[in-house]
């Protein structure tokens, strides 16, 4: 009996078209990263479970491609790369010159519900900064963020930024313990409607009146400008007022950066780690195809320490690729990919001396650098240049007995129809010429 085998539930086949497509977005990314001079690793696609499980404590292994290997030791497919990198940093590098500015593009995994935007198997482009805690730091990175958004000809989006310490502060003057439940259930707001929201939040143990307090804080949202004054007046803890300090300087930075008007501060952003120490931001692109943020991050200032470092003050961000393309398709910024050669070579017949030239002009015009491919299956010439037609190939070379005697091949514009006869050594010069070259 034949098996039907299907890919599994949550990934994808990218096909040539779509592979294009990524290979664009992410080469616009990764030269604003490489501008900014943060340079690229790439860790183990799998971690010891442990990693993971410090980072975020056991319930995090419900998301988890967790399993044991043939020596017995758990081990998990990395759900995002900051726990790799900060592990990587605490095995060679804490005595490496500081800043330490690393990038990746890399595949992560988690066993999530499949929706827009969201797979079991996603990538990311993502930074981070490791060694700074001067608000200089968050302003470069989050700068970086938004440059990187703009290299792929994206426009309409902005970046939220919110602070941990300040949610924090809020859930003490709410009398709240757990205050990790209810950044947790907070960061889930926009996954609810307003009554399951309030709902949940009354479940979580607020009264009428804490309620009330966490809707008006996810309320303060807009302009900074307009939100820090009001943010001055909700919180008057030492700290808390530190804090917003620090949060003006980071938008007077981001003002000589030339990217204040892409900012909006957003007190209801508590982002899903855990691990999360101070300011935080993630990017909304308005979108009509259920996709939410497009990428986020923030200071993680402790993760260093639980790892078994010293104490190291650390901020990145990672940009969600799976969310980020959709949104350029739907707005028509990402070209539409060619995939056909410039330059199709055929031989006129299975003479051995026929195939042997069409091989040898396709190998020249490759060392040249053009895209060239030479005909494989023994198609007649008509069928030959009916598959041309279809690719969309410019310019076929034929390579027939009589003109390869001559020591020439023939040219076809395949627009125009047009043919001319020129020696077989100048092929390469020519066919540059017309393409351009």
């Amino acid at each position: 009996m034949k098996v039907r085998l299907e890919k599994v539930k949550g990934t994808r086949d990218l096909l040539p078209e779509e592979m294009a497509k990524r290979r664009w977005v992410f080469e616009r990314i990764r030269e604003v990263f490489e501008r900014y001079n943060f340079h690229e690793v790439l860790t183990p696609t799998f971690e010891y479970t442990t990693l993971f499980q410090l980072r975020s404590g056991e319930e995090v292994v419900e998301q988890l491609y967790a399993f044991d290997d043939k020596g017995g030791r758990n081990l998990s497919l990395r759900p995002d790369m900051t726990s790799s990198v900060a592990r990587l940093y605490v095995n060679s590098f804490q005595n490496a010159p500081k800043p330490i500015k690393w990038y990746y593009m890399a595949n992560m995994f988690r066993y999530e519900e499949p929706q827009s935007g969201r797979y079991r198997e996603f990538w990311q482009a993502g930074v981070e900064l490791l060694g700074s805690d001067k608000v200089e730091a968050d302003a470069e990175v989050i700068a970086l963020f938004v440059e990187s958004y703009l290299a792929t000809g994206l426009e309409d989006f902005t970046v939220n930024i919110g602070d941990r310490v300040l949610l924090d502060e809020f859930a003490k003057m709410l009398g709240v313990e757990d205050d990790v439940g209810l950044m947790r259930l907070i960061d889930k707001k926009d996954k609810m409607s307003r009554e399951d929201f309030i709902g949940a939040l009354k479940e979580f143990g607020l009264n009428e009146e804490g309620v009330e307090k966490v809707l008006s804080l996810i309320e303060i949202k807009g302009k900074p400008d307009e939100v820090l004054p009001k943010a001055e007046e909700l919180f008057t803890g030492d700290e808390a007022k530190a804090e917003i300090r620090r949060l003006y300087e980071l938008v007077d930075l981001l003002d000589a950066y030339g990217v204040k008007e892409r900012i909006l501060i957003d007190l209801g952003i508590a982002r899903g780690f855990d691990y999360y120490t101070s300011i935080v931001f993630e990017a909304i692109a308005p979108n009509d195809l259920g996709i939410g943020s497009i990428g986020g991050g923030g200071r993680y200032d402790n993760l260093i320490e639980v790892f078994g470092g010293k104490p190291t003050p650390a901020t990145g961000f990672a940009i969600g690729i799976e969310r980020l393309i959709p949104i350029l398709e739907w707005k028509g910024l990402i070209p539409e990919p060619r995939l056909r050669p410039e330059v199709y070579v055929v031989p006129i017949g299975r003479e051995p001396e026929l195939r042997k030239a069409a091989i040898g002009i396709v190998s020249s015009l490759r060392r040249a650098g053009v895209k060239a491919d030479v005909e494989l299956t023994g198609r007649k010439l008509r069928k030959a240049l009916d598959y041309a037609g279809r690719l969309g190939v410019p310019y076929v070379v034929l390579v027939g007995k009589r003109d390869l005697a001559e020591g020439k091949v023939t040219i076809r514009d395949m627009e125009s129809g047009e043919q001319r006869a020129v020696e077989k050594e100048r092929v390469v010069e020519v066919i540059r010429r017309m393409l351009g070259g």
